[in-house]
């Protein structure tokens, strides 16, 4: 009966471990998406006062 906490307790361990490792990348990846946005979104106002400054 031992034996079988310490895998459970093993496995458990092994398998919140996993959990961060994957909200760390999920929490970069949001980043990166909001500032890509971001930078299109700039990208299209600088484009629009390019063509209304010709005007």
């Amino acid at each position: 009966m031992k034996n079988a906490h310490l895998i459970f307790i093993t496995l458990l361990l092994f398998t919140l471990s996993g959990c961060s490792v994957i909200e760390g990348i999920f929490k970069a990846g949001a980043v990166a998406g909001i500032v890509a946005v971001i930078v299109v979104i700039l990208i299209l106002v600088w484009i629009i006062s390019l063509f209304r400054g010709k005007s």
